[in-house]
């Protein structure tokens, strides 16, 4: 999966660090990083940072474009 994701925004809108982000997703704050950047992650990864948000899983959409 690529690239294009509002997870920044949506991190900094929660007033949110990227270390508190990873601690509650259960991933590495590099991987947040390479995330914020547009790099690809996997659909697991793209899971955790989803419910991690807040969101619901149907809500994905909202985080990483389709």
């Amino acid at each position: 999966m690529n690239s294009e994701n509002n997870l920044r925004k949506i991190r900094e809108s929660r007033m949110m660090s990227k270390s508190e982000l990873a601690r509650k997703a259960g991933i590495s704050t590099l991987t947040i990083d390479r995330i914020e950047r547009g790099e690809k992650c996997r659909l697991d990864t793209m899971r955790k940072i989803i419910l991690a948000l807040g969101f619901k899983l149907d809500e994905k959409d909202k985080v990483f474009k389709p």
